[in-house]
């Protein structure tokens, strides 16, 4: 997941749209029609998002009285934007780039946090000697910038690497070729995208695809700089509405499924996402189901609970970890209603009573091959 730079002036003028003249939510299927949706994804239609739509697919949004539309997301779309501005009931964005947007007045809050764990890594040859953050130093860095990259900066400032300093800071695109022709030392890549793009080259040396065995990955939840990612965010001004309440219960139940769905039917999820629009091909779609999977599954305190220590991580990062230009994520801590697992933990309870297993404790992933270009 990429997204452009979060235009802070919007979100404070977004902030006084408010919801005063919103008119109260009715609740789901009160009248026994369905109520529309509108929920906004933060990227284009991939297996990052599949749980939303085989939650379509499968019906489970309309067995709770809902018809979910999904807005698919692009270069210039900040879905905590949309979502503030009242074009969407719900959006899909990373932790740190929402709380930016609290911060500049955004009335947004966190109900589930589907991504438990971070899937962002740093990259390299596996003969440039690279293994750790530590390893950088001296070297020419590659990240994406627009607030992807403070995994990365928070891994070297923790390692005694000043980003400013001792690194050589290169903007790099949103794929693998500045790597590929070791432009760069280290590139910055998503497990379930950018990291399958390498293993799916053909070294031109051997005419065979790359092997991991080529690479080497510095995984920032090893590294201990790792950030909560995808949530899905709520209204906070609406969220007062108890009609609002119940159809974000009602929203998270039918997610939770969609997602218990794609753990355990992850082909069926990919021929969904491919039959959605994707540009990617199917084996990189099945890798990417795979790997999204690893972030959401096992889940012990349910998918989508949100876990304070993970959360308390994501905003100590947030408020100290500097970029480059010496800015950092956020200000101060994060005020008012910026999560509540009050939804959520409603919204598991009542998969698990409808037979949902909402832990995954016996997930394991599958070895999927990649074909070349993930065709």
């Amino acid at each position: 997941m990429k997204i452009s730079r979060i235009i802070l002036a919007s979100v404070l003028a977004l902030a006084a749209c408010g919801t005063a003249d919103t008119p109260s939510t009715p609740a789901p299927g009160a009248s026994g029609a369905l109520t529309p949706i509108k929920l906004q994804l933060q990227w284009f239609f991939q297996a990052q998002f599949a749980g939303y739509i085989a939650a379509v697919d499968q019906g489970f949004y309309k067995e709770q009285g809902l018809d979910v539309q999904l807005l698919e997301g692009g270069v210039d779309i900040v879905p905590q934007t949309v979502l503030a501005q009242g074009k969407a009931d719900y959006a899909v964005a990373w932790v740190p780039k929402a709380l930016a947007s609290r911060e500049q007045g955004a009335g947004i809050t966190d109900v589930g946090q589907i991504f438990a764990r971070s899937g962002t890594y740093q990259v390299a040859w596996k003969d440039s000697g690279i293994k750790t953050a530590a390893d950088l130093k001296g070297k020419k860095v590659g990240n994406w910038g627009f607030g992807n990259e403070f995994e990365l900066f928070a891994g070297m400032t923790k390692a005694g690497i000043d980003p400013g300093k001792d690194v050589t800071l290169v903007q790099q695109q949103f794929d693998m070729q500045a790597l590929l022709k070791r432009e760069i030392d280290a590139a910055q890549a998503m497990s379930y995208n950018e990291y399958a793009q390498l293993l799916e080259a053909k070294n031109p040396k051997t005419g065979k695809l790359y092997t991991a065995d080529d690479f080497s990955v510095i995984d920032w939840k090893t590294e201990g700089s790792s950030m909560l990612q995808d949530a899905v965010w709520a209204n906070t001004e609406k969220l007062n509405d108890p009609a609002y309440q119940q159809q974000t219960v009602k929203f998270l139940t039918a997610t939770i499924k969609g997602w218990a769905f794609c753990r355990d039917n992850a082909e069926k999820c990919r021929d969904l996402v491919v039959a959605k629009g994707s540009k990617l091909g199917k084996s990189h779609q099945l890798w990417q189901m795979n790997e999204v999977n690893k972030l959401v599954w096992p889940s012990t305190g349910g998918i989508g609970v949100i876990d304070e220590a993970a959360w308390k991580q994501t905003v100590d990062i947030s408020q100290t970890t500097k970029n480059q230009t010496g800015d950092t994520v956020l200000k101060k801590a994060p005020e008012g209603l910026a999560y509540t697992n009050d939804y959520i933990k409603q919204a598991v309870d009542q998969a698990k009573a409808a037979g949902v297993d909402v832990n995954g404790a016996g997930f394991q992933p599958a070895t999927v091959t990649l074909t070349e270009g993930g065709a």
